[in-house]
Order: C-alpha cells, then structure tokens, then sequence
C-alpha cells in the first residue's frame, strides 16, 4: 500500500515533526506556526486520490495528488486574513491524510473543490488560477472560488474571501482537475455585496475538449446552475464576463462549483 508522510518544517527547512504510515498519516503537531512553516504532504506514488485535512479547524478535501509531493504554506499575515481566524492558531494541531476509497473516488460531486488550493500549488488538485486578482491580496485570489464557502452578502476578509477581477474586462479564471473528469453541470455563486457589487449577465465556460458554452445569468445571492452536456475535460475556464448597467464596477464570483464524476476511459 503507498506510503503516505506528512511533516511541518520551518523557514530554514528544518522537519520540525513528521508522521508517515502506509495508506494514511496523522500528525499532532504540538507548538504554535511560525513565518515561514510549511506542511508537507509526500506520496510514496503519483497519481493518486487522497483525503486531507491539514488544519482541525477546516474540512477535508478530496483531492488528485499528480506528484509525490505537495507544500502548504501556512498563512500569515495578510495571507491570513481569507482563512477562518480559527485556523492554524494554538499549540496543537491535527493533521490526516489518507488514500480515498472506492466509492468516494466514483461517487457524484463537486470536482472543483479543494479548500488546500494555494497560489504555488502545481501537484494538488483541483487548483485555481486565474489573469488577474485584484490588487493581488488574498481575498480576493482565484482559490477563494473553489474552497467551499458561498458567503457573499459582503467582501472582503473571511467569510467574504471572493474571486476580484480588479475591473478587467478579459478577467478569467481556471479549473484544473489534474485528470479528465466527466461534468454535467456547473453552479456559480456571485458576490452580492449590493449595491456595493455588480453582477455579469453573461458569462462564457470554455473546456480543454474544445467546446464552450454561453450562460445568461441574473442579479441574486443564490447559485445559479448551468447544465451542460455531460463532457470529458482536464480544465474548464470561465472568461468573457460581461457585467450589467448597474452603477457599481465590481462584479466578482463567490464560488464556481463544477460537478460529475471521474471519467471512464
């Protein structure tokens, strides 16, 4: 069975704790972060469905580990500020990793989900990136988009963390699952800051089989739902947002959630 390790090391790289075990690894991690501490979660193989969850005070992910190696940095800061001030704080911390089983692989979901996205992120998915995120602060990165939480009666820090897109007209954002994954529906989340916000009544969902698909969308605080045709697809983006009249020049997305299944070949 695949080893699987996780370990807390500081800014120098030194391993401050480490955990390792086959099929699974949890880590009571007994002193309080500091600047510069990551998690580091190895797989003895690639490619492979895990269950995390780096932080007692958030959920576990589902996610699709493409290397052997995936770095979390632990947020300060003003990196702190998207994140539920209960997380990463104190002096004991739990962290668990684990192979997913079979039917959590093949069950129906929501494939864009990972609460652990962060910027540098290249071997844990489902990751988020996009053109643009306004003034480059935390709460407003492409990750807010996919971690789960759909407050959106303001903006700003956590709960509020959206996707900003600084008012560029050819903003957009990805999806990359990692692996090809066959989806049938697609709900987005607006933020409704009103009258602070704006909304697009029109967005475009491109995916990396080629096609692409036009939605009409309407001023509210609730999800709204894009059924598509069911498609086998590595990476969806959602670009071409075309706002309203309103006043306001700050149209913004909550959560984009995107759902099926892992393709059968």
């Amino acid at each position: 069975m695949t080893q699987i390790t996780l370990e807390v090391q500081n800014a120098d790289g030194k391993v401050q704790a480490t955990s390792s075990d086959h099929g699974q690894a949890h880590l009571a991690y007994e002193r309080p972060y500091e600047p510069g501490d990551e998690i580091i979660l190895r797989s003895e193989n690639k490619n492979v469905f895990m269950v995390i969850q780096l932080d007692d005070a958030m959920g576990p992910a589902f996610i699709y580990l493409t290397g052997n190696e995936y770095r979390f940095i632990i947020p300060f800061g003003e990196k702190k500020i998207s994140y539920s001030p209960k997380s990463f704080m104190g002096e004991l911390h739990a962290l668990t990793a684990r192979l997913a089983t079979e039917d959590e692989i093949n069950t129906y979901k929501n494939m864009a989900l990972n609460v652990y996205d962060q910027h540098e992120n290249e071997t844990c998915h489902p990751h988020a990136f996009a053109n643009v995120e306004t003034r480059g602060e935390s709460v407003f990165a492409a990750r807010n988009a996919i971690n789960g939480n759909t407050l959106n009666s303001s903006h700003g820090k956590w709960p509020f963390e959206s996707w900003g897109i600084n008012q560029r007209e050819d903003a957009e954002i990805t999806i990359n699952f990692g692996r090809l994954v066959e989806i049938d529906k697609v709900a987005l989340t607006l933020r409704a800051d009103f009258p602070h916000d704006n909304y697009w009544e029109r967005v475009t969902l491109t995916f990396s089989d080629g096609s692409n698909q036009t939605a009409e969308l309407v001023k509210t605080h609730l999800p709204q739902t894009i059924l598509l045709e069911p498609k086998k697809v590595e990476w969806v983006t959602l670009k071409e947002l075309i706002k309203s009249d309103d006043p306001s020049p700050f149209p913004a997305l909550t959560q984009i959630e995107v759902f099926g299944r892992e393709a059968t070949k």
